[in-house]
């Protein structure tokens, strides 16, 4: 192999490392804003409930009827926590897939290169 050619590979395989960094930018903060969307979700949902126990407070007729209200509404919230605790496993998931693809696709390419370069 020429230096020329030694020069070449080099270049061609920096400028593929840049490419393959900028695609794991980009998925980096692709999954950060899915994740930051589910986190303001729950945070909606918190907000919500705070609201709810306020009225409640302000509205109960007795005591007993507050009682009841807070009941009611820890269980609403604990039931769409769970969706939502289900809802970020599954996005989870995705996320760890997409990281898997971008590994796995990364090492084929830098395999078949490496082969290429020692096979010249």
């Amino acid at each position: 192999m020429t230096i020329n050619e030694t020069v070449k590979t080099a270049t061609d395989m920096t400028a593929k490392g840049m490419d393959r960094f900028n695609s794991m930018a980009e998925l980096n903060m692709r999954a950060w804003e899915r994740l930051a969307g589910r986190q303001m979700d729950v945070f909606g949902l918190w907000l919500e409930q705070g609201m709810r126990l306020a009225t409640l407070a302000t509205e109960s007729k007795s005591y007993t009827d507050y009682v009841k209200g807070q009941v009611e509404i820890a269980k609403d919230v604990s039931e769409r926590m769970m969706a939502e605790t289900k809802t970020n496993m599954q996005l989870l998931g995705e996320v760890r897939d997409d990281y898997r693809v971008w590994y796995e696709r990364g090492m084929s390419e830098l395999s078949s290169e490496l082969r290429q370069a020692v096979a010249a």
